[in-house]
């Protein structure tokens, strides 16, 4: 598992998207990457197996 983002490393990243943040917003920015970090570690370990793109949708 990786380190989640620092503070400085979200706002740095943010500039280099073109994305500006204002000091105080960097903590809440590094949390919610590491939430979504999170959850998405969680979704690649899901087995899917033959599932189709299809099948989702025909259960919506």
């Amino acid at each position: 598992m990786s380190q989640p983002l620092t503070p400085a490393e979200v706002a740095r990243w943010a500039a280099h998207a073109g994305l500006p943040l204002s000091p105080d917003r960097h903590d809440a920015v590094a949390a919610v990457a590491a939430r979504l970090h999170s959850v998405v570690a969680v979704l690649r370990e899901l087995d899917f197996g033959d599932t189709t793109p299809e099948d989702v949708d025909a259960s919506l």
